[in-house]
């Protein structure tokens, strides 16, 4: 379980604990929050040179490569998620690690198949607005360029909001009752074959190779 909300005592934090006390009796969980984590969220030279993961981000691997089902939550932030997070996501999402690209076509493997993901985004705009105006840019990002370009599916996207002017108050029984439910089937998610990351991990070298379509 993941929160990546930059701040303590938010709503973000708050759905993520009831989410958690919802889960059947026995579930495992492993909680981190981008906050806590000690890492430099700028992939300074892309995938140019390698950039060793810190601590924390080995910490992590090992519990994405240990999981099957992923939460993740945060606030919806000028259409994204907040930079921490990002940053995140370009620091662990890396080539031999998350996906793989084949070496003679256009296709890629996807690592992190197996694994199903719940994604709790709060924002300040009604939902139906954000499908309506701006096509949901969040979801289809994390559905097609993010979590499920690595394979994640199901992937599951609960969008909560408005928060603001009162609505989290009217609307928050609501959305915890969703989260329950979510919870509680989580475990019954039909996933495919689950890839051990850290075991069949490339190193960055080969994986960049594989990409750029270079010869050993």
């Amino acid at each position: 379980m993941l929160d990546g909300h930059p701040d303590t005592g938010r709503l973000t934090t708050a759905l993520l604990e009831h989410y958690e006390k919802s889960l059947p009796a026995g579930a495992a969980v492993t909680r981190f929050a981008v906050r806590d984590l000690v890492f430099d969220p700028v992939l300074k030279q892309g995938y140019g040179a390698e950039m060793p993961w810190e601590l924390d981000l080995q910490t992590l691997a090992a519990a994405l490569d240990a999981a099957d089902h992923v939460v993740i939550g945060f606030p919806l932030w000028w259409g994204s998620e907040p930079a921490p997070l990002t940053g995140l996501f370009s620091r662990m999402l890396l080539p031999g690690f998350a996906f793989k690209y084949h070496r003679d076509n256009i296709w890629w493997d996807r690592l992190l198949a197996g694994r199903s993901a719940d994604v709790v985004i709060t924002m300040d705009t009604p939902p139906w607005y954000l499908s309506l105006a701006f096509g949901d840019p969040i979801g289809r990002r994390l559905k097609h360029q993010i979590l499920g370009f690595c394979g994640v599916k199901p992937l599951r996207i609960f969008r909560f909001g408005p928060n603001r002017r009162g609505q989290t108050a009217k609307r928050l029984e609501g959305w915890k009752a969703r989260l329950a439910k979510a919870a509680a089937t989580a475990e019954g998610l039909k996933r495919g074959a689950k890839n051990s990351l850290l075991a069949g991990q490339t190193p960055f070298a080969a994986a960049i190779r594989e990409r750029e379509g270079m010869k050993d």
